[in-house]
């Protein structure tokens, strides 16, 4: 059985910090990578994981390195399925600004969650809003490529 019929599966609580989060990233990728997942998949996933793994870090647990974030992934030939918890007291993601919008449009932040919805196929936050689920789905007929490379 090759690694890309298997099911990766890990787990981490982490203390708050970017640099721990950054290696979390890395080895999701890793894991999606040896199934075989497009480059240009990985990419979309690369963006939403890092703008997740920053809003817990820097909003959720307001740059406390003492609050922890807790990361639960699922690889598969299928899905790249990630869930980060963070320790703060959550927030509204329905209630944000569009940053596409008037004054949002000169504003250095604001874009995280429109980013992560862009690039994933899912994305749910739990009722508090401290912790985000996001799913995305293996691009099987190659839509993405047929996409950036069609002329």
């Amino acid at each position: 059985m090759s690694s890309s019929d298997t099911v990766w599966h890990k787990s981490w609580n982490l203390p708050g910090k970017r640099a721990e989060t950054e290696a979390v990233c890395v080895e999701i990728l890793d894991a999606a990578r040896q199934r075989a997942y497009h480059e240009d998949e990985l990419f979309g996933v690369y963006l939403a994981l890092e703008e997740a793994f920053m809003n817990a870090v820097q909003h959720g647990n307001s740059g406390d390195t003492e609050k922890r974030v807790r990361i639960e992934s699922l690889v598969t030939s299928d899905k790249i399925d990630v869930s980060i918890t963070d320790e703060g007291t959550g927030f509204n993601p329905n209630g944000l600004p569009d940053p596409r919008q008037g004054d949002n449009l000169y504003k250095c932040s604001g874009r995280g969650v429109l980013l992560i919805r862009a690039y994933m196929d899912i994305v749910e936050y739990n009722e508090r809003g401290n912790c985000v689920h996001m799913v995305k789905f293996r691009d099987k007929e190659g839509r993405i490529r047929k996409a950036l490379y069609s002329e």
